[in-house]
């Protein structure tokens, strides 16, 4: 399996244009002021300031990563009636090294069972605290509730946040003239719009969109295939962005840093270029065999198959090393990672591809 750097899109191309100066001043303004300024979550998190988990290593990071699935917004309403509210499609929890040794992404499935805390709506009401789908927290409560449900079930401190919707994905696709996947058999889904041949296909935006979000028609239908898809399509994105036709060519490479900062929420330390290149400036130089990705060790929900919880004590596991900023290994059909795989350095199973690169 290909190891991912995809999670680099928006800091890594940020980083980019301050090294290049792409365009000047007036650019620089004008993408810089693109980003949005989570101020609301901010405050909301600075009231359960004591109740939020401690930071244990010194310049290790952990970011929340949110696909959100808001109808709001140009664009966005062809995907649903929007109800004033928004759902995490996608939500991953991105783990940084001290000394940026290694990037550790963790897919944290939206049907998983969790204990949301009392979170405050837009709406200025506060719900009660209660068991249910990790989606509904982002969708209750904004990026503050799904932050402290994940540190609720998890241990770990969240140091940023960026959240990413359906519209600025698409342009993200768009402004690299597509993204080629392939595909093992044909694709017949009116629900997500996808109608492709079986083999290599270049997707643009909309249909790209489609294919992240399919959950019938492609592998099993279940969130765990869907998941792996996103990563895959996620790391091709990243492979073209990083390509010398985007990176040096300033006439794409704008289009790209207009896309992925207009798309963007984000913690008010990071919601700016230079807040993005800060974070990320160490992440150029990870080995590649040191970014890696897998899915949290779960099962089928007790009394809903339909639904997932941690499978324990791997995923506890799991959250210990991370807090820790030990060593994590990860293993599938094709071993990757780093560190020993002892009982000191568990293994913990990456996902499998769906879609891979056509031969």
């Amino acid at each position: 399996m290909r190891r991912t750097r995809w999670w680099w899109i928006g800091g890594g191309l940020l980083a980019c244009a301050l090294v290049a100066g792409v365009g000047g001043s007036v650019v620089y303004a004008r993408l810089d002021g693109n980003i949005t300024p989570d101020e609301a979550a901010a405050a909301e998190l600075a009231r359960f300031a004591r109740e939020r988990p401690s930071a244990l290593v010194k310049d290790a990071r952990n970011v929340l990563l949110i696909g959100s699935d808001t109808r709001a917004g140009e664009g966005n309403g062809a995907y649903g009636r929007d109800s004033g509210t928004e759902r995490a499609d996608s939500m991953i929890l991105l783990h940084l090294a001290a000394g940026r040794r290694s990037a550790t992404a963790v897919s944290l499935p939206r049907d998983l069972m969790v204990e949301t805390p009392a979170c405050l709506k837009a709406d200025g009401t506060r719900t009660s605290p209660t068991l249910g789908m990790l989606n509904h927290a982002f969708q209750e409560g904004g990026s503050a509730c799904a932050i402290r449900t994940v540190e609720e079930l998890t241990g770990i401190r969240v140091d940023h946040h960026v959240v990413v919707d359906f519209q600025g994905f698409k342009e993200m696709v768009d402004a690299v003239d597509g993204v080629q996947v392939c595909l093992a058999r044909p694709v017949d889904d009116p629900d997500a719009g996808l109608r492709l041949p079986a083999g290599k296909v270049t997707l643009d935006g909309e249909r790209a969109l489609g294919f992240v979000r399919a959950r019938k028609t492609l592998g099993g239908g279940s969130d765990t295939d869907r998941m792996e898809r996103q990563q895959t399509f996620l790391a091709a994105l990243v492979e073209k962005v990083w390509s010398n036709g985007v990176l040096l060519n300033p006439v794409k490479l704008y289009p790209v840093l207009d896309a992925a900062t207009s798309s963007v929420t984000a913690d008010p330390e990071l919601a700016g270029l230079r807040g993005m290149y800060e974070l990320v400036r160490g992440l150029r130089e990870i080995p590649t065999d040191r970014v890696q990705f897998l899915t949290v060790p779960r099962e089928s929900y007790i009394y809903n198959t339909n639904r997932d919880q941690l499978l324990q004590p791997a995923a506890g596991k799991l959250f210990e090393r991370l807090r820790a900023d030990l060593p994590v290994t990860v293993t599938s059909a094709q071993s990757y990672g780093h560190g020993p795989h002892t009982p000191a350095n568990p293994g913990f199973r990456g996902s499998t591809a769906a879609a891979q690169r056509c031969e």
